[in-house]
């Protein structure tokens, strides 16, 4: 991979072998131009150059590069085809899809494209064109699947600043909220019932409070396909990762109870955290157990894919193989295991004589859930899928929506403080009442310090340019208004929490469906154009993620073969083993072709891919797109190659 990246960076005239001006190395995130004087801010330990039109970013390790690329053209296609073409070679992989976006911050016409590449080439290609001021800005992405995922964030700062010359982003800085009556709330109802129609959605729980009090809580749509049971703020989701803000606020109490400090050594609370770098080791304090700064990659297939047996003790074992690829507060990197490790410290603080799940459990239910009235929240799935709860939906392999596979979301309670518990608007909006009045409870009395509860708030670690991770949330300043949230996603439930501290105002969103993340991605920036009458631009946005999703999904679906090739199925072993990933069965029931992975099975489709190696994809709804290479014949036998961003698993033939 690195001899392929190396040879498309010499083949492009801005390269080290080609006349043309030095690179200049940037030590910290910098404001730059484009050749049109179109503005964005070139990243930290970047290296940035200009070689008109072209305006070339190329990331630490020398085998990624965007490039910014201003041109006359007379539509979208002509745009990117002139921006491939100013490298003398064109673009060099056939596009998978190419989809409409919304218009927003002064740009028009926006197009953007995801070219087909092969798994084995590890790599991610886009384009992105729009137009501003009569022309055209490409900005080509060409990274490797590593660096791309490792500095996410920067390719973030590069996207969310850059800005048509003259133009600066709308900012709602110094208004004030309107308050939310009737019909500023029907808007968001609308809203909330648009993007279902256009997402596949089927039910989604809203709740809104302001000035300290619930001036909306209720439900759109339905708890499950095939029901007439309509969602409702008491109806039980998962909450997914807002669970972590929920354990952040559990170490907090124990830092009033003097248990423990943010700056307390993770070693000297727990002996067995243990990470597979000793000095990251050595440098976790309890802060960084959930600040997404300490370097780890998503490492999420060793929980996702073998959880049957596994245990809070084994997960935080299993930290001990995992390796930092960034430096010790160099870039934003989310790490479920590490946010677990968050949860069992805590737990193990507080009841030193429990097992590591169990003395979670206990912190939870006495330092958060009872304090709080949360009296529906519960780890408990048994508990949650009473009654009324939401089913998981996703769309199938045609676009139509399904029952998602409820079986993986089993697979976070290892490392349940990461992202297992179940809630619902009542008790969520009981959360971030607290989160608005600074800790304290709705009688007036003091839950928790102020200054405890807001340390969780500070930056350990920027997100772009606008944002920044503190302790389980996210706090923004985008629009010139301070936001608090956080997000979670498990398969088939995706919620948001937000609330805006300098005016009184939250939400809760809590959806029942892939691709919910729209839903309450968007909802944020929608509450701020009800609130203080913002361009409508969050519709939109909705509509035209709609259209790139199903359009993805139509793409992959058209490469697929289902069911899988006969011949090539033929050719699988019976049972493929992985150290880290236990195994893979492989069945047939008459033409379609099955892999088990021990706690949930799909039929997979094959797919030829364009270096002529064959991948087998799963189908199931809600874990769709599971894409196993087979690989070359290793001295023990067959293989299949599975593979994160950052890491490669190989299963070999069981013999």
């Amino acid at each position: 991979m690195k001899a392929l990246a190396t040879l498309l960076l010499a083949a492009l005239p801005w390269s080290a072998a080609a006349a043309g001006p030095i690179p200049e190395r940037l030590t910290a995130d910098s404001p730059r131009k484009t050749v049109d004087g179109n503005t964005f801010v070139a990243p930290a330990e970047w290296s940035f150059s200009v070689l008109p039109p072209a305006t070339i970013l190329v990331a630490p390790e020398g085998d990624s590069w965007i490039a910014l690329v201003d041109v006359e053209a007379k539509d979208a296609d002509e745009a990117v085809e002139r921006a491939w073409s100013a490298y003398g070679a064109g673009q060099r992989w056939p596009v998978k899809v190419a989809s409409l976006a919304a218009d927003r911050d002064g740009w028009s016409q926006l197009r953007n494209y995801q070219y087909l590449t092969s798994p084995n080439e590890k790599l991610d290609v886009t384009a992105h064109a729009r137009q501003a001021n009569g022309r055209w800005s490409v900005l080509l992405k060409v990274m490797t699947q590593a660096v791309s995922d490792k500095r996410g964030a920067q390719v973030a700062v590069v996207f969310g600043e850059w800005l048509p010359r003259g133009v600066t982003r709308e900012s709602f800085a110094g208004k004030r909220a309107h308050l939310l009556d009737a019909a500023r709330i029907a808007a968001l109802g609308r809203f909330v019932e648009e993007s279902q129609a256009l997402l596949g959605v089927p039910g989604v729980s809203v709740g809104l409070v302001q000035d300290g009090k619930v001036v909306f809580a209720g439900g759109y749509g339905v708890r499950q396909l095939g029901s007439e049971a309509k969602a409702d703020a008491g109806t039980m989701y998962m909450v997914a990762s807002n669970t972590k803000a929920l354990t952040t606020l559990m170490l907090g109490k124990l830092v009033d109870e003097k248990k423990l400090t943010w700056e307390t050594p993770a070693t000297r609370l727990l002996p067995s955290f243990k990470l597979g770098d000793p000095e990251t080791t050595r440098q976790v304090l309890v802060k960084h157990l959930i600040c997404a700064c300490t370097g780890l990659p998503r490492q999420d297939l060793e929980w996702l894919l073998e959880y049957g047996q596994l245990t809070p003790k084994d997960a935080l074992a299993t930290l001990g193989t995992m390796q930092p690829t960034s430096k010790f507060g160099e870039l934003f990197q989310y790490s479920n295991p590490m946010a677990a490790a968050a949860g069992f410290l805590g737990g193990h603080v507080a009841y030193p004589e429990l097992e590591f799940g169990r003395a979670y459990d206990e912190a939870m239910r006495t330092r958060i859930f009872e304090p709080l009235g949360m009296t529906s929240t519960t780890f408990d799935y048994a508990k949650a899928q009473k009654g009324n709860f939401a089913a998981p939906h996703a769309p199938d392999v045609d676009g139509k929506t399904a029952h998602a596979l409820m079986e993986v979301n089993y697979s976070i309670i290892p490392v349940r403080p990461a992202g297992a518990a179940w809630s619902n608007v009542h008790d969520m909006l009981r959360y971030v009442q607290m989160e608005l009045v600074e800790g304290k409870l709705p009688d007036g009395k003091r839950y928790i310090e102020s200054g405890t509860l807001l340390a969780r708030r500070a930056p350990q670690v920027a997100t772009s340019s606008d944002t920044s991770y503190g302790m389980g949330l996210s706090v923004t300043t985008k629009y010139g208004v301070k936001v608090v949230y956080h997000g979670g996603d498990m398969i088939g439930y995706h919620s948001d929490m937000m609330w805006l501290p300098e005016h009184g105002v939250g939400a809760v969103v809590l959806t029942n469906g892939d691709p919910g993340w729209t839903i309450r991605t968007q909802f944020r920036r929608k509450l701020l154009e009800v609130l203080f009458d913002g361009k409508p631009e969050a519709d939109a946005a909705v509509a035209a993620a709609a259209k790139t999703w199903y359009a993805d999904l139509a793409a992959d679906r058209k490469l697929t073969t289902i069911p899988a090739d006969a011949t090539e199925s033929a050719k699988l072993a019976a049972v493929y083993v992985s150290a880290a990933l236990g195994e893979v069965a492989v069945s047939r029931a008459g033409a379609s072709t099955f892999f088990d992975f021990g706690e949930w099975e799909s039929e997979v489709g094959s797919r030829k891919n364009p270096d002529g190696t064959v991948s087998f994809v799963t189908t199931v709804p809600g874990m769709a797109g599971v894409d196993l290479v087979v690989g070359g014949n290793a001295k023990d036998g067959r293989t299949l190659i599975l593979r994160d961003s950052q890491h490669e698993y190989v299963f070999t033939e069981r013999r």
